[in-house]
C-alpha cells in the first residue's frame, strides 16, 4: 500500500527511521538507483544496497560519511532539515571525526566497503544465525599491536539450509589486509575472503561441514592473524541481534602490559560510553576479559590505556 504525504508526517515525527525513509522513497516516487544518481551528484558515494539497507531496518546509518548521506538525502527527499537525522538520535557532533581507534565491528556499524563486500559474497541481511555462545579471545603483542584473535562460536539456525557464516575483521590504522590470515580451526572450512586494503577489512566465509536444519545447534571455530598495525588500543564487538552469552578475552605481552583497563557498553557508535568498569590484569596469565550473559543489540569493547 502507497504511503501519503500525511503518512510521511506522522512517521517523521514518531519513527523509527528506516519507515521514515521508506515512507519519503514511496511518497517521493524515487527508486534507489535514482536516489544514488542525485546523492552522486553532491559528491556523496553511497550503495544501493546500503539504501535498501537503511530502509528495510536492517542497517542503521552511525559513520560520519553515512550521516552526511542521511543529511543529502533530507535534500534529495524535500524533507525538512535534520528530520531524518533526528531519529538517528544522533546530533552534529556526530560529524566530529574520532581519533582511530582498534574496532571490530559487526554488521550493526558496517562501512559501505563492507556492505559491498557481503554483497560480493551473497550475503542476506539475516544469515538465518542465532548466537547461543560465542567466545573470543584477542592477543595483544609486544610492540603493542593486535597479533591476533580466534572465536569458539555456537549458533543455533533458525531456517532451513543454513551451511556458512561470514566473519569481519576491522584492523587498526596501518593494518595491511593482505598479509592478514584467515584460519578455519574447527569444524569449517575457509571459503571465499574478500579484502579492502583502504578500509584495513577483511570479511571472510566459513562453510560449515554439514547444513543445518532450523532448531539446530553447530559449534565452530576460526581465528585471524594480524599483526600488521599500529599499537592497539581497544577492542570493539558490535551486535545487530540479541543474542546469548559473549565472553571477551585481552591477553597482553608481558613486556607490554596497559597501566589500566575498563569494559564499556554503547548503545550506537554515536552515543556515548557507559557501563564502564575497571578490569585487573590476572597476574599469571596477564589477561583482562569480560562476559555477558544475554547479548543486546548495541557495543560491548574492552578499552585500554598504555600510559
Amino acid at each position: 500500500m502507497g504511503h501519503t504525504e500525511a503518512d510521511l508526517a506522522q512517521v517523521l515525527h514518531t519513527g523509527p527511521f528506516h519507515l521514515a525513509l521508506r515512507a519519503a522513497l514511496s511518497v517521493r516516487g524515487l527508486p534507489l538507483q535514482r536516489v544514488q544518481h542525485h546523492l552522486a551528484h553532491r559528491g556523496i558515494k553511497v550503495g544501493v544496497t546500503s539504501l535498501s539497507y537503511w530502509q528495510q531496518g536492517a542497517r542503521r546509518p552511525q559513520r560520519p560519511e553515512s550521516l552526511r548521506a542521511v543529511r543529502a538525502l533530507e535534500e534529495v527527499l524535500d524533507l525538512p532539515g535534520n528530520s531524518l537525522t533526528r531519529l538517528l538520535g544522533v546530533g552534529e557532533q556526530s560529524e566530529v571525526e574520532r581519533p582511530p581507534s582498534r574496532s571490530y565491528r559487526s554488521l550493526l556499524d558496517v562501512s559501505d566497503t563492507v556492505e559491498a563486500l557481503l554483497a560480493d559474497l551473497e550475503s542476506p541481511a539475516d544469515r538465518g544465525l542465532h548466537t547461543v555462545g560465542h567466545h573470543e579471545r584477542v592477543r595483544i603483542g609486544a610492540a603493542r599491536e593486535l597479533l591476533g584473535r580466534d572465536s569458539q562460536h555456537v549458533v543455533r539456525a533458525h531456517r532451513d539450509g543454513v551451511d556458512r557464516c561470514l566473519a569481519i575483521h576491522h584492523g587498526d590504522p596501518g593494518c595491511d589486509p593482505a598479509r592478514v590470515q584467515v584460519s578455519a580451526l574447527e569444524n569449517c572450512r575457509t571459503g571465499r575472503v574478500r579484502r579492502d586494503r583502504e578500509s584495513a577489512i577483511v570479511v571472510a566465509e566459513l562453510l560449515f561441514d554439514t547444513r543445518l536444519r532450523a532448531g539446530e545447534t553447530y559449534f565452530f571455530g576460526y581465528g585471524f592473524e594480524d599483526g600488521t598495525g599500529g599499537p592497539s588500543a581497544e577492542y570493539v564487538r558490535g551486535f545487530t541481534y540479541a543474542g546469548g552469552q559473549y565472553v571477551l578475552q585481552v591477553r597482553f605481552d608481558e613486556g607490554a602490559l596497559p597501566v589500566r583497563c575498563r569494559r564499556f557498553s554503547q548503545a550506537t557508535t554515536g552515543a556515548p560510553r557507559g557501563g564502564r568498569a575497571e578490569l585487573t590484569l590476572s597476574g599469571r596469565h596477564r589477561t583482562v576479559h569480560l562476559v555477558e550473559q544475554g547479548v543486546r543489540p548495541g557495543i560491548l569493547g574492552i578499552d585500554w590505556d598504555w600510559e
